[in-house]
C-alpha cells in the first residue's frame, strides 16, 4: 500500500539525483553540450500533478492556469484523494533530440488496505527555443496526461459498493451484534402538500421526543421530494416510540431497513456503542476512506474499532463524458468486508447484569471478571447512568472496599488477619475527626483482630494503623490488586487512581477509599479479580493480539501466594460473621466480600456512594450505585440477586 500524499520539498532531489545518475547514459548522449536535459521538466510536472496544481510548469498547448483548470475538474469527483506520481524514466528521441518523452508511474491510494490504481503515463516533452523567450524543455499538455485514454471535457468519478459489517462476537463466538430490522421513521414530502408538511413534521416531533422546531425547519430545507428522517427505532421493539401513532399522521412513513444492533436495546449499549450514518467529522477525518452516507461507528467499540468493522468498499472508477454522458470504467475491487470483533462479554451474564439494575433510580452498575483470565463477562450500566458506561469510566471514592487494599499494606507491615489492631469508635486526624458507620456493632469494638475489623468495616482501626502504611506503601498494594494500572486495555476504562503521596488527612482518608483514592466499578471487580487468582489481574474486553488474555498487570511488588490466601480468609470473614451475612446462604462455593460506603457531596448528613464486591469460584464481581443507603443494604441485594442469578 502507498499513501496519498503532497510530495514534499525534500523528498524529490534524492529521486532526481538517482534518476539523473540511471539517466546519464542514456539521455545525454542525444543533448548538445549547451542543451540540458528534459527531467526538470518531467520532474516539475510529476510534482503539478501530485499537488494538482501546475502552476509553474513548463508547458505546450495550454497555459499552466488552463491545464491546471482541467485537471481540478477531471479528477474532482476523487476528492480527497490524491495521487503519487513518480518519475521512471526520461528519453531522448534518437534521431530528434528536441523531443524525448518522460514514463510516469501514478499511483492513487484508494482505501485503507492493500488496494491501489496504478498505471503508466507516457508524457511527450518537446525542448522549444522561441525568439522572444528562454530556450526551454515543455511538456505537451493533454487530458491523457491525467488518466489513460482521458480527453477534453472528461471526469474521474468513483462509485462505491459498502462492505458487509464485521459482526460483535461474545463468549464462545456468539453473535451480540448483527443487522437487524430498524424503522426509519419520517416525513416523506411526496406524500403531502406544502401546507402539510409543517403540520407533519410537528406531529412527528412529538411523538418521537424531538426538537418541532427543529425537525420543522430541516423538513422545510429538504428537497421536493425529500424523505427526512426523524428516528430509528428497532422493528420489533421500539421502545416508548408509538410507531401506530406515528404512522397515522398523514405524510409520515416508516421505511423498513436493517442495522448493526446488540439483541436488545439496553444490552450493553454504552460499551457496545452504536453504528449510524457517518458524521460529517467522521467523514472528514477519515480521509476518504469513508463517504457521506456511508454507516460508522458512533460510539463505544463500534466506534473504537470501526475501521476492522466496516471492511472496505468496492470501488469502480470511472471516466465520464462530458457531452456523451458514456462511461469507461478505469479500476474495480471487490468489497472486503468487515473483520469480526470477538469480545468476552458472557450474554446471560450480561443480561441478567442489566435486568438486576432495571429497577435502579440513580447510577448504578455490574461488573464481572473471571480472575483466571481476567476475561470481562458482564459490564451493565442502569438506566439511571443516561447512556454513560459508569461501569467502565465511573469515576467515584471506592469507600470501604478499597480496604482490601489498606488490608495488603498491613500483611506486607507484618500483621496476620490474627493481628490485635484497636477500633475506638472515634479517631482523629490532623484535627479532622472519623468515625465508623451508623449502627457499627458495638461488639467489635476495642482491641479486635484485623480479620473483625474487615468483617465490620471499622474505619477508626484502618486510620489509626496509618503510620504502619505510609501513603507509598499504600498505593504499592493497590497496584498489587491492579488498581490504578494503564488505561491502555483495548477498550475505554478507568482503572482506578490513587495518589503516592499524601499527608495528614488526606492519608487518614485514602486508608478508607476515600480522599483523593478514586476507582470504577470495573477497577473494584479487578481487585475482587486479583484476590481470587493471586495476581494483578488486566481486565479484557477486546480479545487482540495486543490484548490476549491472562495478562498481569504491572505491579511494583507482586502479589504472594500467601498475600492472597489471607486476603481471601479476611473477604470470606465479612460473609460468615460480618457485613455481608446475607450472602452466606447462597448456592455453590464459598463467597468472599466487602462492602463499601463513600460518602459525597457537602449536604449534611453527606450523601453515600453504595458499593460491594464479591469472589464465588472464579467469578469477580463489583456493583455501584451511586447514591444510596449503605454498601450492604443497597448494593447488597443486588450483587445477591446478580450471584444467584450466576449460579442458576
Amino acid at each position: 500500500m502507498t499513501s496519498s500524499r503532497p510530495r514534499t520539498a525534500g523528498a524529490r532531489p534524492v529521486l532526481t539525483g538517482l534518476l539523473l545518475t540511471t539517466l546519464t547514459v542514456g539521455t545525454l548522449t542525444a543533448c548538445t553540450p549547451d542543451r540540458p536535459d528534459p527531467d526538470a521538466a518531467a520532474e516539475a510536472f510529476a510534482q503539478g500533478l501530485e499537488t494538482l496544481d501546475l502552476t509553474g510548469v513548463p508547458l505546450e498547448g495550454a497555459t499552466p492556469a488552463e491545464a491546471t483548470e482541467q485537471l481540478t475538474s477531471a479528477v474532482e469527483g476523487l476528492d480527497p484523494w490524491r495521487p503519487q506520481v513518480d518519475v521512471a524514466s526520461v528519453d531522448v528521441d534518437e534521431e530528434d533530440d528536441t523531443a524525448a518523452t518522460a514514463q510516469l508511474e501514478v499511483t492513487w491510494d484508494v482505501d485503507a488496505g492493500d488496494t491501489d490504481w496504478t498505471y503508466t503515463t507516457p508524457v511527450p516533452l518537446a525542448y522549444v527555443d522561441p525568439e522572444d523567450g528562454e530556450a526551454q524543455w515543455r511538456v505537451r499538455w493533454a487530458p491523457s496526461l491525467i488518466a489513460p485514454g482521458m480527453v477534453t471535457g472528461e471526469q474521474l468519478a468513483v462509485d462505491r459498493v459498502p462492505a458487509a459489517r464485521g459482526t460483535v462476537l461474545g463468549a464462545g463466538g456468539t453473535v451480540l451484534v448483527s443487522d437487524r430490522p430498524v424503522l426509519r421513521l419520517g416525513v416523506d414530502k411526496t406524500r403531502v402538500d406544502a401546507a402539510g408538511q409543517e403540520a407533519a413534521a410537528r406531529a412527528l416531533a412529538a411523538l418521537t421526543g424531538l426538537d418541532p422546531d427543529d425537525y420543522v425547519a430541516r423538513v422545510a430545507a429538504a428537497g421536493e421530494k425529500a424523505f427526512v428522517e426523524a428516528i430509528v427505532v428497532r422493528e420489533t421493539d421500539p421502545g416508548d416510540i408509538d410507531v401506530t401513532a406515528a404512522r397515522a399522521v398523514p405524510g409520515v412513513i416508516a421505511l423498513p431497513d436493517t442495522l448493526p444492533l446488540a439483541p436488545t436495546r439496553r444490552f450493553a449499549r454504552p460499551l457496545l456503542g452504536t453504528v449510524g450514518e457517518a458524521t460529517a467529522e467522521i467523514v472528514e477525518a477519515s480521509q476518504g476512506a469513508v463517504v457521506a452516507g456511508d454507516l460508522a461507528g458512533l460510539s463505544g467499540l463500534q466506534q473504537q474499532y470501526d475501521a476492522r468493522l466496516r471492511g472496505l468498499p468496492g470501488l469502480t472508477i470511472h471516466s465520464t463524458g462530458a457531452e456523451s454522458g458514456g462511461t469507461r470504467d478505469l479500476f474495480r475491487s471487490e468489497p472486503v468486508p468487515g473483520e469480526p470483533l470477538q469480545t468476552t462479554l458472557d450474554p446471560s451474564l450480561q443480561d441478567l447484569a442489566e435486568a438486576t439494575l432495571a429497577d435502579v433510580g440513580p447510577a448504578s452498575a455490574i461488573v464481572a471478571v473471571r480472575p483466571s483470565t481476567g476475561e470481562v463477562l458482564a459490564a451493565a450500566s442502569g438506566p439511571g447512568s443516561q447512556g454513560y458506561s459508569t461501569a467502565t469510566l465511573g469515576q467515584y471514592a471506592p469507600g470501604s472496599t478499597f480496604k482490601v487494599a489498606t488490608s495488603l499494606g498491613l500483611l506486607r507491615a507484618g500483621l496476620t488477619p490474627d493481628s490485635a489492631v484497636s477500633c475506638p469508635a472515634t479517631i482523629t486526624a490532623d484535627g479532622r475527626t472519623f468515625e465508623n458507620y451508623p449502627g457499627y456493632p458495638a461488639a467489635a469494638l476495642g482491641d479486635i483482630t484485623l480479620l473483625t475489623a474487615i468483617a465490620n468495616s471499622c474505619n477508626t482501626a484502618m486510620i489509626g494503623a496509618r503510620d504502619t502504611v505510609p501513603q507509598g506503601a499504600l498505593a504499592d498494594a493497590a497496584s498489587s490488586l491492579g488498581l490504578g494500572q494503564s488505561d491502555d486495555v483495548g477498550f475505554p476504562a478507568f482503572l482506578g487512581s490513587v495518589p503516592a503521596d499524601a499527608q495528614g488527612t488526606d492519608h487518614a482518608a485514602s486508608m478508607i477509599g476515600q480522599g483523593r483514592v478514586q476507582a470504577s466499578p470495573l477497577a473494584m471487580a479487578v481487585v475482587a479479580a486479583s484476590v481470587a487468582g493471586g495476581r494483578p489481574v488486566t481486565p479484557v474486553l477486546v480479545v487482540t493480539d495486543e490484548h490476549p488474555l491472562g495478562t498481569d498487570a504491572a505491579a511494583a511488588t507482586p502479589l504472594t501466594a500467601a498475600e492472597a490466601e489471607s486476603l481471601r480468609v479476611l473477604m470470606r470473614a465479612v460473609v460468615t460473621e460480618g457485613s455481608g451475612d446475607f450472602l452466606a446462604d447462597l448456592p455453590g462455593e464459598p463467597v468472599g466480600a466487602k462492602s463499601g460506603t463513600a460518602q459525597f457531596g457537602t449536604d449534611d448528613p453527606p450523601r453515600n456512594h453504595a458499593w460491594m464486591i464479591a469472589t464465588q469460584g472464579d467469578l469477580a464481581v463489583a456493583v455501584f450505585v451511586e447514591e444510596g443507603d449503605f454498601g450492604s443494604t443497597t448494593a447488597g441485594p443486588l450483587l445477591k440477586a446478580f450471584l444467584r442469578g450466576a449460579a442458576a
